[in-house]
């Protein structure tokens, strides 16, 4: 098959083809809200001077077949400054899946070739891509690249919402959460389930930003709503609520917000991007009780699945305790062949090698060999 590649600079170009990327969107079951236009826009919205957004779009005919948004900036890797590309949105997306149909996988050599040319690279890095997206891509890009690597990130839960989740759940679980409705009734907080517009939702961020200041996230300045990254987050999800794609659930005390879960909502999947608690009401136990009652008001909305979005693959999610299943995500990473990616990729190895050594064990990560 024939195809035609097309680079723009902006996602606000009046060529930018909006109505086939909301329709390739929809028809691709692994994208997800963090590749939705309103996320991407204010991505790029959010962008600085020392980065270059280009946006590739990938025609067959006269029909969008694949879209990808990339960003181009120096970065400091093994202690010296190397060219960079990685996928708008980066570092704040939690799970992303390749914009392109199955069937232009084909045309995967192509693209990498026009990628190169445009965007020369030392490194392409795509972080939080599912195990479902673009694996037979990221093997062909692998063969042209000098070395790469696909890096397991996180096993995130997500759990099955039914019917079955009217009744209390089992376990240990089931004590922590009715002590913490206990001491919820006893305070006399109440939960309160929103899925704000974009009138609503300017109000609904500022209590939020509040709640997280007050948490030992913005105590430890690692906030999404009070750290550098605050407008663009805020952004994103005035434009997520414009659309209609939040969910918002929060305990409620005397008119104000102590602690809340935030996260887009999109083809029937609530995805848990952030949370906090005022450190006030740590006892609560607020966290798992705003998680029950979010998979109870899914239930309701007809909502399928609450998912954790992503994890740490050190620490545990409260949806570990009731999960259905896991998303997996990984890194994808391939080194030019051009000096810089191949001193790039060497510093990587020994300084790889070299921590493994010292761990005394063989990685845990699947890699590949050499490209010939």
């Amino acid at each position: 098959m024939t195809y035609r590649l097309q680079w723009l600079t902006s996602f606000h170009d009046t060529h930018f083809p909006t109505a086939d990327y909301v329709s390739l969107y929809q028809c691709l079951p692994h994208a997800t809200p963090y590749n939705h236009l309103a996320w991407l826009t204010a991505a790029e919205d959010a962008l600085t001077a020392d980065t270059q957004l280009a946006i590739l779009l990938i025609w067959q005919t006269t029909q969008l077949v694949g879209c990808l948004p990339l960003i181009r900036r120096r970065e400091r890797q093994k202690g010296l400054h190397f060219m960079v590309v990685r996928h708008l949105g980066f570092p704040m997306s939690d799970r992303i899946g390749l914009m392109l149909k199955e069937e232009a996988a084909e045309a995967a050599p192509l693209i990498l070739s026009a990628i190169q040319q445009h965007l020369p690279y030392a490194l392409l890095q795509l972080n939080e891509v599912t195990a479902e997206s673009g694996e037979a891509v990221f093997r062909q890009w692998g063969q042209r690249s000098c070395y790469w690597e696909q890096r397991l990130i996180c096993h995130a839960p997500e759990h099955a919402i039914t019917a079955a989740d009217r009744e209390e759940i089992s376990g240990d679980a089931r004590y922590k959460l009715r002590r913490a409705r206990k001491r919820t009734a006893a305070l006399g907080a109440e939960v309160i389930c929103l899925q704000p517009d974009e009138h609503s939702i300017g109000g609904i961020l500022e209590q939020i930003s509040q709640v997280e200041l007050a948490s030992w996230k913005g105590t430890e300045e690692v906030g999404v709503f009070c750290s550098d990254h605050a407008q663009w987050m805020k952004q994103a999800f005035r434009q997520l609520a414009k659309a209609g794609l939040v969910s918002v659930i929060a305990l409620q005390h005397e008119g104000r917000y102590i602690s809340y879960r935030i996260g887009p909502l999109d083809k029937g999947r609530i995805y848990d991007f952030n949370l906090a608690f005022h450190p006030d009401h740590a006892a609560l136990g607020s966290g798992r009780l705003l998680l029950d009652e979010w998979i109870r008001w899914g239930l309701e909305q007809g909502v399928q699945w609450l998912d954790a979005s992503r994890v740490s693959m050190k620490s545990n999610h409260q949806l570990h305790e009731r999960m259905t299943n896991t998303i997996t995500h990984y890194r994808w990473s391939f080194y030019s062949c051009r000096p810089a990616g191949i001193a790039l990729s060497l510093m990587y190895r020994l300084w790889n090698g070299y921590k493994q050594f010292k761990r005394g064990k063989q990685p845990e990560n699947q890699r590949s060999d050499d490209a010939n």
